[in-house]
């Protein structure tokens, strides 16, 4: 099943709930053409042999549409999916050497190149340096939404934001990617040594592993979206410590990872008080 239930807290009107919601699945896919690594691919279950046809073809490395290559299913994760395929291709059909040149993981958007495998997320837990707000998360994407010249004009731009805990904005970048305008504001705040400030990031799309895992590169304890994560997504930045915050629209949000860094129903008593 190319769904997955998971469970959530559901945050409206200055009230937090329990939620459970369908996760798109997304699973690694390790692709090697006669026992080479050729790429690791993150897709949703289902048509993996297809999928592997495909990308060899469109990626010229095998074009022959009267020889067809075996495909041997060699892995499956722990809930069964596919995981690991081995094209058995004909030498003399193999059009060029692929071996170092498209070795990278493709993400369902394309974010995480140069790669075999799928990074060790370590053991380190990303913590923030005080408890999130959940109304400064509206607050951040308003700001974001002002700065987004480029999307105004054509309606074809991501965006991402950096954010302190408590709200104030270190940088915006638009790009048709929303892997490459994380990437920008990461490279900013690298550049203008603002990175350690940095523990909220905001993103226009969905989140799937790369964006998690860009996070958790750049020590960022908070993410959030306006669109689904998937379910690899919300398991790696569980595992990373990282709280995932998604569907953040109109004053509302649902946090799938780690809550305990979001200030919940009673402690937004305490502060209301104060």
């Amino acid at each position: 099943m190319s769904l997955r239930l998971y469970k959530g807290l559901f945050y409206n009107d200055q009230k937090f709930s329990d939620v459970e919601d369908f996760l798109v699945v997304e699973v690694a896919l390790s692709i090697a053409v006669n026992s080479v690594p050729f790429t690791v691919t993150m897709q949703t279950p289902g048509s993996e042999l297809e999928l592997a046809r495909g990308l060899l073809f469109t990626e010229k490395i095998y074009q022959s549409t009267t020889e067809h290559p075996e495909i041997k299913v060699i892995g499956y994760n722990e809930h069964g999916f596919i995981n690991a395929l081995n094209v058995i291709a004909p030498e003399h059909l193999i059009l060029k050497d692929f071996a170092g040149n498209r070795n990278v993981i493709s993400s369902s958007s394309c974010g995480v190149c140069g790669k075999t495998e799928l990074d060790d997320l370590g053991s380190t837990l990303l913590a923030p340096s005080e408890q999130l707000h959940p109304s400064l998360v509206e607050q951040m994407f308003d700001m974001v939404s002002e700065k987004q010249k480029a999307f105004q004009q054509s309606g074809g731009t991501h965006a991402a934001g950096a954010f302190t805990v408590d709200g104030k904005m270190l940088c915006v970048q638009e790009d048709i990617g929303r892997h490459n305008a994380v990437d920008k504001v990461i490279g900013y705040l690298v550049q203008n040594n603002l990175l350690q400030q940095a523990e909220c990031l905001t993103v226009s799309g969905r989140i799937s592993y790369e964006i998690v895992s860009k996070a958790i590169e750049a020590g960022i304890p908070f993410l959030a979206s306006v669109s689904a994560p998937s379910s690899l997504a919300v398991d790696s930045a569980q595992e990373a410590g990282i709280t995932l915050m998604a569907f953040c629209r109109k004053n509302k949000l649902t946090v799938y990872s780690n809550p305990h860094q979001i200030l919940t129903n009673q402690e937004l008593l305490v502060v209301g008080k104060k």
